[in-house]
């Protein structure tokens, strides 16, 4: 049994691109990638990997889905065996045993602290946006930042009241216990006996994991007083890593995506400004160093990566090791110094998104270059700081893994150091065959495609959806509802003002149940079932394509694939399905009940012809009342579905 928490660590560590790349060769097509089917024979290729959204399909065949459906279909291997043989590329330790109870127990409390979490980030706005407090002190700080309101919706920011007991009262009353309070590092135990809010008095700074889940808050001061800590963040918990994520990544990743670069910068506030003045593809290491884990999580957006700095000597010194493993991963990184007294945040102010990015084209500098001038202004004339000097320079070189670009970058160091080529491009060799001769000793290697481990189930699974609705019928309209949960299922609905906001798939659930009806597919019930559940914000593609159950995950992959159009709404200029859902959710639920209607009214006349046939009266007059009053529906829908098109 392979325990939830593994499974997610093996999909936020596996890169789609880099698992299809061992078996397909690819070439950049815009914000994708494109090669052969391996599925299928064909010359012309059809077959897209799309970084962003972690999914591979080919346009022909038909045939793709998630990184870990790849494998199972090309390597014919069954899920449990698809998960061993990534984590061991990705040197993720599985013990293959049945969990214990104390394991289901763990699993079930990070479910318990990923709700309290959710709960926690809508009480937190709530202060902000409703107490007389929050609005006063907490909204008072953000616009003296010069932060817009929507801006303070989009990131989810929230005010901790300064009553230091406030959300234990709250929490607990709504039923979330003190255990799971203080396992969350929302609240912390004091000698007493109390349990204390650790963010009280301050404004909350959500962080979300890459698929849209809180895992952790930072709660930034508002008053002056020195003796108590600017920022405050969550301890490191069962759900919660500061290693494994990056500030701002679930909102910019698909930014990062389409412009093929990231913004790196350090604090929250940076990226919050920066979104602000019309920069999205940003995120922030919130203060810490970067660690491989939220290198791989970039790596599977872009290759390019642009460090911004606020001019502080001693903090970018700090962080070029920071830079070194970014070029160990094959990034192509490049440094902006921001002039003298300002930081990303400040910069964006007053600024559009069009001259801040002009002013990063005109100033930024690839890394090497950056590096060198920047620690040969410290070597002046002494001999032997040149000679440490070099050597700091030649190890950044080294651990860049494409030849071309070691080579480039060689021949620069060497121009403006001014040595020979020759004795940049040696240093670097013997200190790649030293890292290499490291490795070998520590025993790193990386799988082999065909490298299968033991497994309970001998015979290989491939993948298959099994979504049939009975009715041709029904179906189309189906699956557009299917197809907008899969896609938006997570989103908020405005809905009634007054009501708490509610998901698209939360949304649909409750309207069929309110009407007595459930979708035809037992898939498709499954997929409305659990994306209902899901949070406001979560990615429910990402969720629902890793799912164990390889028809939802393989449906999830189809339907949040194919080019599917979800109203006509869209072809009258509306380009952006997700800004139309309001409208465009009730009309799929009109379409779906119309055409249910529709064939309910079929299958009556086919009866009434059986009953009449029989001469059996009494059932021909029952049918006809159903019909009757079927048929009375039918028109009301008709209605509102022609209403809807005349003034769409």
């Amino acid at each position: 049994m392979i325990d939830r928490a593994t499974i997610q660590r093996i999909l936020d560590a596996a890169n789609i691109v880099d698992v299809v790349g061992e078996f397909v060769t690819l070439k950049k097509a815009g914000v994708n990638y494109k090669g052969l089917c391996p599925f299928h024979n064909e010359k012309t290729p059809s077959f897209i990997v799309s970084p962003s959204k972690q999914l591979c399909k080919c346009f022909s065949c038909g045939k793709g889905g998630g990184v870990v459906q790849f494998v199972m279909e090309h390597e014919q291997m069954t899920y449990p065996e698809a998960l061993r043989w990534l984590a061991r590329r990705y040197g993720i330790e599985i013990k293959e045993r049945e969990l214990t109870d104390d394991e289901r127990r763990a699993a079930s409390i990070r479910e318990s602290m990923f709700a309290l979490n959710a709960w926690a980030a809508e009480y937190y706005e709530h202060q902000l946006h409703d107490d007389v407090d929050g609005v006063a002190y907490g909204m008072a700080y953000l616009r003296s930042r010069g932060f817009r309101d929507d801006i303070i919706r989009k990131f989810r920011l929230g005010f901790s009241p300064t009553n230091r007991e406030a959300i234990v009262t709250v929490a607990t009353a709504r039923g979330f216990s003190r255990e799971m309070l203080e396992k969350t590092g929302i609240c912390y135990p004091t000698d007493d006996g109390r349990l204390i809010d650790r963010y009280h008095g301050r404004v909350i700074f959500p962080v979300h994991t890459v698929s849209g889940s809180i895992v952790a808050f930072g709660g930034r001061i508002l008053s002056s007083d020195k003796k108590l800590a600017k920022y405050v963040n969550s301890p490191e918990s069962e759900i919660y890593s500061k290693s494994r994520e990056l500030y701002g990544l679930f909102l910019a990743k698909h930014a990062i995506a389409k412009a093929d670069c990231c913004y790196l910068v350090e604090g929250y506030t940076d990226v919050i400004s920066m979104h602000q003045c019309g920069i999205e593809n940003v995120v922030a290491s919130s203060g810490t160093s970067l660690t491989e884990g939220q290198i791989r999580l970039l790596h599977r957006f872009t290759s390019n990566i642009t460090v911004l700095y606020d001019g502080d000597a001693a903090g970018i010194k700090a962080s070029l090791r920071g830079i070194d493993m970014l070029l160990s991963e094959g990034l192509n990184v490049k440094v902006l110094l921001l002039p003298d007294g300002e930081d990303p945040d400040s910069f964006a102010r007053g600024r559009t998104a069009t001259d801040y990015r002009a002013y990063i084209e005109a100033n930024q500098v690839d890394f090497i270059r950056f590096k060198t001038r920047l620690l040969l202004s410290d070597a002046t004339d002494d001999p032997v700081r040149r000679a440490a000097l070099i050597d700091d320079i030649v190890t950044s070189i080294s651990v860049i893994p494409s030849d071309v670009v070691r080579q480039m970058y060689g021949a620069e160091c060497a121009r403006l150091l001014a040595v020979s080529e020759g004795l940049i491009m040696n240093e670097v060799s013997k200190k790649r065959a030293d890292g290499s001769q490291t490795r070998q000793r520590d025993g790193g290697q990386t799988p082999s495609a065909g490298e299968k481990t033991s497994t309970s189930q001998d015979t290989p699974t491939t993948p298959t959806t099994d979504y049939q609705p009975k009715s041709t019928a029904i179906s189309r309209s189906e699956e557009l509802l299917l197809t907008a949960i899969v896609r938006h299922g997570t989103r908020p609905l405005s809905g009634d003002p007054a009501a708490a906001p509610m998901t698209v798939a939360a949304y649909i659930a409750a309207d069929l149940a309110a009407d007595h009806l459930a979708f035809e597919s037992e898939y498709g019930r499954r997929l409305l079932a659990e994306t209902s559940t899901m949070p406001i914000g979560t990615d429910s593609l990402q969720q629902l394509m890793s799912h164990p159950d390889t028809a939802i995950s393989s449906l999830a992959s189809r339907l949040g694939t194919e080019p599917y159009q979800l109203s006509p709404l869209l072809s009258q200029g509306y380009v952006d399905e997700a800004e139309r859902l309001d409208e465009i959710i009730p009309r799929l639920l009109h379409d779906y009940k119309h055409a249910v209607v529709k064939t309910r009214m079929q299958q009556l006349l086919s009866d009434l012809q059986k009953a009449e046939t029989q001469a059996d009266a009494a059932l021909s007059r029952d049918i006809m009342s159903r019909y009757a009053a079927l048929a009375a529906i039918e028109r009301q829908l008709a209605t509102v579905l022609g209403d809807r098109v005349i003034n769409g």
